[in-house]
């Protein structure tokens, strides 16, 4: 008998090795599905239609709202501007009302018109078996022949750029879901609604500097990283490009209340869900370009490492010592839902 899988992602390998066996593509596919690139995209003639489709699991507060924006991002990735969404609602048998319903399609209605996204379908019901909702999102947007980023497309003597910082999803979420044992802990009201806003601010959404990237500089590849964190991001960058990474763990930018919380529950900053910060990579001259440009829109952001040979490996420099990039089958913010 196999073992079950854990909670979180399937293995990336296992995936892989599915993808290759499974799927069959057309000619007009030109990003079908493949570890590392989140969105498909379809040759449409004079523009590329770009879709992708994104869980929510981990959440059971603003559902509609991680939906929207984590979708949105697999576009963004692409150089794609988001236009259309679709959910697919499951909900439980037990606490289900039709406020608990609408308050979600509030959620989904006004992140869609911060955006200026059109919500154009899905399917919502009760579930049998399920503990929490869960939402499903669909989105697909248009880009310009000429405007198409991949994460395939990193280079050997590219810089490896990050925005904002880590863990920006993992920090809410576990300020979320884990209020009241942080209370007892001794957490106070102050730190805990700061930890909770990281939704908000810095955000969840890496749109405006996706497209910004995009505008300013020749970017070579973009990614943003999720489930898995920093660390799965960066594998999953380095295998859909074939390349190998070097990576400066001084240079990470970790928030300060996501490292309290992180060590509270004793996981792995590296590891775990890391929405709301931006992977891309490009040459030298166009990282610093692009980091003066951030730093005159208000968008943090640093160069934490360098894209090398792949028989380099993946590499992580700290205190002085490299040693091989921690790999985590699994997201570190699953353990809070096993405690």
């Amino acid at each position: 008998m196999f073992p079950s899988l854990p909670v979180g992602k399937v293995d990336l390998l296992l995936l892989e090795r599915l993808l290759k066996k499974y799927v069959v593509l057309d000619e007009r596919v030109v990003v079908g599905p493949r570890i590392g690139e989140d969105a498909a995209v379809i040759d449409f003639g004079d523009r590329y239609l770009v879709a992708t489709t994104d869980p929510i699991t981990f959440a059971t507060e603003k559902l509609g709202y991680y939906a929207l924006h984590i979708n949105a991002n697999d576009l963004a990735v692409r150089g794609a501007v988001p236009r259309w969404f679709l959910a697919t609602l499951l909900l439980p048998e037990k606490g289900t009302t039709e406020e608990v319903v609408e308050g979600i399609f509030a959620q989904i209605w006004e992140a869609c018109r911060a955006l200026g996204i059109s919500w154009v379908g899905g399917h919502t019901e009760v579930t049998y078996g399920l503990d929490r909702p869960i939402i499903v999102g669909q989105m697909l947007g248009e880009v310009g022949l000429g405007g198409l980023v991949s994460t395939a497309g990193a280079q050997v003597g590219d810089v490896v750029l990050l925005t904002k910082g880590i863990p920006i999803e993992g920090t809410s979420l576990i300020a979320r879901e884990r209020r009241e044992v942080l209370k007892s802990r001794g957490y106070s009201e102050d730190f805990l609604a700061r930890a909770q806003n990281y939704l908000y601010d810095p955000g969840i959404s890496v749109l405006k500097e996706a497209l910004l990237a995009v505008r300013v500089a020749n970017v070579h590849a973009m990614h943003d990283p999720t489930e898995g964190g920093l660390a799965t991001g960066l594998y999953e960058l380095a295998q859909a490009a074939g390349v190998g990474l070097r990576i400066q763990g001084e240079a990470i930018p970790i928030l300060p209340e996501g490292l309290k919380l992180l060590e509270e529950f004793n996981l792995n900053p590296l590891g775990t869900i890391a929405s709301g910060a931006l992977l891309l990579t490009c040459s030298p001259e166009q990282g610093r370009r692009l980091l003066e440009e951030y730093e005159e829109q208000g968008i943090k952001a640093a160069i934490i490492g360098e894209v090398i040979p792949p028989e380099e490996g993946l590499r992580l420099v700290k205190g002085g010592e490299e040693a091989p990039l921690p790999y985590f089958p699994r997201d570190e913010i699953a353990k809070l839902f096993e405690q």
